[in-house]
């Protein structure tokens, strides 16, 4: 099966999902707090909790198969333009577990960013501080394990 092509578009919306989705839901509530006056909003999908495959590779190159199930929570917002209270663009999100106030933040950055006059404000005082802060927490997680390493060694008898 062929993977489909991403365009440049596709890359940058996928990472930001997928930060979006990393983040700390204390540390997301606010930085969305801080931005100034945001769009009036309405759900299309409110929260909603339910259950997802979860797929593997052997080796990550390997035939697909089923690990297991995990918990997700889906929302889905639509923006308005304040200006001439029209349709501007859906919002989606999409978390890990159950918290619903998590995937609406989620839903909500992710039709913001999708707008022209928003997304650099989002990007520059959401997106980026969030990825600092899973880098670190990845670095974190990375030294934790590095104290863990246990090196072993095999001698050879002499004979």
């Amino acid at each position: 099966m062929n993977e489909p092509v991403m365009n440049k578009q596709q890359s940058a919306r996928q990472q930001w999902m997928g930060t979006l989705a990393k983040a700390p839901l204390q540390t997301l509530e606010q930085l969305v707090a801080q931005l100034d006056s945001l769009p009036p909003y309405q759900f299309l999908r409110a929260p909603e909790t339910g259950l997802t495959m979860v797929r593997g590779r052997a080796g990550g190159v390997g035939q697909t198969f089923n690990l297991g199930e995990m918990t997700l929570t889906r929302c889905v917002v639509q923006l308005f333009d304040k200006v001439e209270d029209e349709e501007t663009v859906a919002g989606f999100g999409y978390v890990g577990g159950r918290s619903h106030r998590h995937a609406e933040l989620a839903a909500l950055c992710d039709g913001l960013l999708q707008h022209q006059d928003w997304h650099a404000q989002v990007q520059e005082n959401i997106i980026e501080p969030l990825q600092a802060i899973i880098r670190q927490q990845s670095q974190q997680n990375q030294q934790q394990t590095a104290a863990t390493k246990v090196d072993f060694f095999t001698l050879l008898r002499g004979e």
